[in-house]
């Protein structure tokens, strides 16, 4: 996958997280691409929203993509690293490749991922690191409970 195609797929994720944010939840968004470059499934972290802990944005972003025959070639596209639970999604149904936005604010399960054959791409992009940094400034509990902490 080269790099432009990654941070097109990026803005759909990044417009869910200011999606989240809006709504009074959690500024991550998520989308889910098929082997042949075609939006799936899009989403956003709406735990505190919907008052459910499960309900992550790639979790939402898979949901939205509904059943598929199989995974393989697909790629999901975060904002974020994924955590453990969102890794073990992307493991369980054999998601190929993981794009993703930054993990200098929370470093997920992705080195796990790549160590199993799940192609990764980190981008390390300005505004995701921004929206996550300003998020937990002022929502320090908040993310802490998100993140199990």
């Amino acid at each position: 996958m080269e790099e432009q195609q990654a941070r097109t797929w990026l803005a759909t994720a990044v417009e869910e997280a200011r999606t989240g944010l809006a709504e009074g939840g959690i500024p991550i968004g998520a989308a889910l691409y098929g082997a042949d470059g075609a939006l799936l499934g899009r989403g956003h972290n709406r735990r505190v929203q919907d008052d459910d802990p499960s309900m992550h944005a790639e979790t939402a972003a898979f949901r939205a993509a509904g059943r598929q025959r199989t995974y393989r070639g697909t790629t999901m596209v975060t904002t974020l690293s994924p955590c453990w639970y969102c890794s073990g999604l992307v493991r369980q149904f054999g998601i190929s490749h993981v794009v993703i936005g930054e993990a200098r604010t929370f470093r997920g399960g992705h080195d796990w991922l790549a160590r199993h054959g799940v192609r990764i791409v980190l981008l390390d992009d300005p505004e995701c690191v921004e929206m996550m940094r300003d998020f937990i400034g002022r929502n320090p509990a908040l993310w802490h409970e998100d993140i199990g902490a």
